[in-house]
């Protein structure tokens, strides 16, 4: 098994035909099919079902490609970390961040890690662990900075607490609620409003019905689900709707002139601010200097 044919198949298994991953690999299309063949010769299995329109994936090829990817992935992480171990300043970093990473630590990391590494090509995913969880297991995304996933967390991850949060309930300057909470508000007067959750488990309204549930209240209801700051902000802009948001939301630059929020009695608690990476790997240099950069703002803030 060499490491062209993971290439290959990985290539075919993303551009969905042999003609189309042979363009994009810049090969000839029969040297391309020479080199399936064989790996499936090999392995004594095919990896691909062969159709008019293109080529699928089998189950074993299902199997064989998510391993593939990671081995490509390892090896790329590789020649980067020992480019900038020696000096080097380019090569790429994907960072997964949620919406609290991007307000609170990111705007000040940013300038730094970008005189230290100038060439880097750094790619932010803004997302929750659910929907990065597949790129932190095949290496292709460095690190998740964000809210700690609920319940046990796969096999083959670590996590690295940052800091504790709570969080607070936000609306836009003018909403009817906010005008006409003078002082802190139960949950309970809460109750009828229209929700946006960004929940971090995989079942949007968990988070939102637990806490509703624990004051003996009827469960929310839930109008939006989104994992992006600008859909927030939007929504929240152009609708009645509530969000239970990290605190450093509203003090936002941003937004701190168009969203408040709304004091409630009840506690909010949040899930600790986390790191989360892959076990048994060293962060290659630069995204090691950009969590260390991240790491320092919590004491700063």
């Amino acid at each position: 098994m060499k490491l062209n044919q993971l290439r290959d198949v990985a290539a075919i298994a993303e551009h969905g035909s042999l003609r189309a991953a042979a363009r994009a690999l810049r090969l000839a299309q029969p040297a391309l099919t020479r080199s399936v063949r064989e790996l499936e010769h090999d392995l004594g299995a095919p990896l691909f079902e062969r159709r008019i329109k293109g080529m699928v994936l089998t189950p074993v090829g299902e199997t064989f490609v998510r391993r593939a990817r990671a081995i490509l992935s390892d090896v790329e992480r590789a020649r980067v970390e020992v480019d900038q171990i020696i000096g080097g300043v380019g090569g790429s970093l994907v960072a997964g961040l949620s919406i609290a990473a991007h307000i609170l630590l990111l705007p000040h990391a940013l300038q730094r890690f970008n005189r230290r590494y100038p060439g880097v090509h750094l790619k932010i995913i803004e997302g929750l662990f659910p929907t990065l969880l597949a790129g932190l297991r095949d290496g292709s995304v460095d690190f998740y900075i964000g809210p700690r996933p609920s319940g046990h967390i796969p096999e083959g991850l670590v996590v690295e607490k940052f800091f504790d949060n709570t969080r607070q309930i936000v609306c836009r300057v003018g909403h009817p609620l906010a005008r006409t909470a003078t002082r802190p508000v139960s949950l309970r007067d809460l109750a009828g409003a229209a929700w946006l959750t960004t929940s971090i488990t995989q079942e949007a309204n968990d988070e939102l019905d637990a806490l509703f549930r624990q004051h003996a209240l009827p469960p929310p209801r839930l109008v939006v689900q989104t994992q992006s700051a600008l859909s927030v902000i939007l929504t929240l802009l152009h609708s009645d709707m509530l969000a239970m948001m990290p605190v450093q939301f509203a003090e936002f630059a941003l937004v701190e002139n168009v969203i408040t929020s709304i004091p409630v009695i009840e506690p909010l608690p949040a899930p600790p601010i986390v790191l989360v990476r892959r076990a048994g790997f060293s962060l290659i240099p630069a995204a090691d200097y950009l969590v260390e950069l991240m790491r320092e703002q919590p004491r700063k803030a």
